[in-house]
Order: C-alpha cells, then sequence, then structure tokens
C-alpha cells in the first residue's frame, strides 16, 4: 500500500507542474494589464507606463515569466511561488495576494466544505435508497427530483433562494430568519463565541443550500447506477443464494464496491463545488474567493488569477490523490497488486 501511495505521489508531480504551465498560458495571455493604464484619462506618460511593465514584469519574455512566477529566482522578491509569492498585483505594490487569497480562503471553505458533506451524505444514501426501491414510487419521486435539479444553474437556484430568504424575512416582525448578503454581519466585535458560530451559521443557510442542490443530484443519480450494477452481478446474487440476510448482502458485499466508482466523482465534486461558488458568492455577496477572482478578471490582475487557478488544481490534484488513495482501502486488488 505504501508504495502504491508514493507511485501515485510521485505521478502528481508532472501533473501538477502541467497545470502551473497551463494556468499562466491562460492567464497571462487573455488580458493587458497596462489596458485601464493605457487608456485613462487624462493620458498617463509613457514613462509611468514602462515603469508599472517593469513592476509586473511584462517587460521580460514569456518563458522568463513563467520561471519568475514558479521559482521567483531573478525577481524582486514579490514573486515566485516555491517561494510563497504569488505575484505582484495591478492594484498597488502594497497590495499582497497570497495573503488576501489566505483571508479568503476561509471564508470559501466553509461554504465548500458544508455543502460537500451534504451532497456526499444526502447523495450517496438517497442513491442507495432508490436503487434497493427501483421503479417503485419512490424511486421515480427521486429520479425527477435529481433530474430536476441536474438541469438548474446553481447561480440561478442562488437567485431563487436569496428572493425567497428575501420574502420569508418581510413576511415577518421579528427578527430576520435568513441571512442574505455577507458571510457574516456587519458589526461582531462584542459578540461572544456562541454569538460568532450561530451568526455564521445563519449566513450559511441559503449559499450551502444553494451548491448542496447541484452536487447532490449529480452524485445520488451515479450512485444509483453504481448501486444497481453490483446488485445485479454475480457475487451478490450468490451471496443472497447462500441465504445471507439482505441488509448484510447490501452493507458488506454490494454498498462497498458500489463505493468505489463514487469515490472519484465525490472528491472531484471538490472542483465543481469551488466553480460554483465563485457564481454563488456573487449572488449572496460573500466575500471569499469566488468574489476574489470576478474582481481579479474585472481589474485583468494577471497573477491574481493565477493564484486563484493554481489554487482550484492544487486542490483537484489533491483531491485525485485521495480517491486514489481510498481505491486501495475500498479494494483489495489494487492494495494488493
Amino acid at each position: 500500500m505504501l508504495v502504491y501511495i508514493v507511485r501515485r505521489i510521485l505521478i502528481a508531480i508532472p501533473v501538477l507542474f502541467a497545470a502551473s504551465l497551463f494556468v499562466f498560458l491562460m492567464a497571462d495571455t487573455t488580458g493587458d494589464p497596462l489596458l485601464e493604464l493605457q487608456l485613462a484619462q487624462p493620458p498617463v506618460s509613457e514613462e509611468v507606463i514602462a515603469a508599472e511593465a517593469e513592476r509586473l514584469y511584462l517587460d521580460r519574455s514569456v518563458p522568463e515569466r513563467y520561471w519568475l512566477w514558479v521559482t521567483g529566482i531573478g525577481g524582486n522578491g514579490d514573486i515566485g511561488l516555491l517561494q510563497g509569492e504569488w505575484g505582484p498585483s495591478v492594484r498597488s505594490a502594497s497590495y499582497d495576494i497570497g495573503a488576501e487569497i489566505g483571508s479568503r480562503l476561509w471564508v470559501t471553505l466553509r461554504l465548500v466544505t458544508a455543502s460537500l458533506f451534504l451532497s456526499i451524505g444526502f447523495g450517496i444514501l438517497t442513491g442507495v435508497i432508490s436503487a434497493l426501491r427501483q421503479y417503485s414510487k419512490l424511486d421515480y419521486g427521486l429520479t425527477f427530483i435529481g433530474f430536476t435539479l441536474l438541469a438548474m444553474p446553481s447561480f440561478w437556484v442562488a437567485a431563487l433562494l436569496r428572493e425567497a430568504g428575501v420574502w420569508i424575512n418581510q413576511q415577518r416582525d421579528g427578527p430576520n430568519i435568513f441571512w442574505t448578503i455577507s458571510a457574516s454581519s456587519p458589526d461582531t466585535r462584542n459578540f461572544s463565541n456562541w454569538e460568532l458560530f450561530t451568526d455564521a451559521a445563519g449566513h450559511l443557510i441559503l449559499p450551502t443550500l444553494a451548491l448542496f442542490l447541484a452536487g447532490y443530484a449529480a452524485l445520488s443519480r451515479y450512485q444509483r447506477a453504481s448501486m444497481l450494477e453490483v446488485m445485479n452481478s454475480d457475487y451478490v446474487r450468490l451471496a443472497k443464494a447462500k441465504g445471507l440476510r439482505h441488509g448484510t448482502v447490501v452493507r458488506r458485499h454490494a454498498l462497498r464496491t458500489a463505493l468505489i466508482p463514487v469515490t472519484t466523482l465525490s472528491l472531484l465534486l471538490i472542483a465543481g463545488t469551488i466553480d460554483g461558488a465563485v457564481l454563488v458568492e456573487t449572488v449572496f455577496q460573500w466575500q471569499g474567493l469566488g468574489t476574489f477572482l470576478v474582481e481579479s478578471i474585472q481589474r485583468r490582475d494577471s497573477y491574481a488569477v493565477m493564484g486563484f487557478l493554481m489554487l482550484s488544481g492544487i486542490l483537484v490534484i489533491i483531491a485525485n490523490l485521495i480517491a486514489d488513495i481510498l481505491y486501495g482501502v475500498l479494494d483489495p486488488r489494487i492494495r494488493y497488486e
């Protein structure tokens, strides 16, 4: 098992390198960070533009800029992923992209983690129930809900939930039930720890629900198909023929095998959830990584966009690595091989 894990880690290294190269080329060639300065009125002098190009390393070749972005060797100490520097920002020389990503990461992680746990838990549960009750009214109902949610974009669901929350709040004379703006209340300086927790949880309900619904729909459909395939396999029929109880067959023989292909989809939901968080955070006005990406694109802040995309790529690679390890836990054939 240890050799298997080490081999998977070694495979992840060239994948990470390829991801960094792709992210750099995509972000570096899709926008000019100096465009706003060049179009400014009154016009900015050529000396100021040249100085800004030098600060952002735009006066160097593409291969050199990629080398600087990854290693920081030859830079001014403000660039180099391996040195913990994400690069200079177009906003100002004092703007720290890494610090900004770090502060916003916790905001987004709360949303992503909560929605992932709900999506995986309810998706697997309803998928198994739907497979065990195939062609029943319950199965048809869960299938209808799943396909309906799959057809609904997350940003549209988020907008509907926000409007519903506003409407419900307006029907009451007392305090609001749902928080529809921001990840926390404006002033929490005098809040106790419990009040901070309840305030964060209250703001989390609607955005989490918006992200949860899309992930749940995909996972439940996939789990149902996987469970049906396993339940119709020869070894499950043999287990039933030997007289094993139905619950034992489902738990010990069918479910564990059916979880193997679902493991990959569950962990790859991380990437989809982060992408969905970009839209959901915009709708609910959260100051997380989603709004950070939108603001960076609007400002043509290439290094900030690269930072977000690279962080997303790292999370996907880690998720794949965890999925490969879980394969070994769920399937003994992989361990022994």
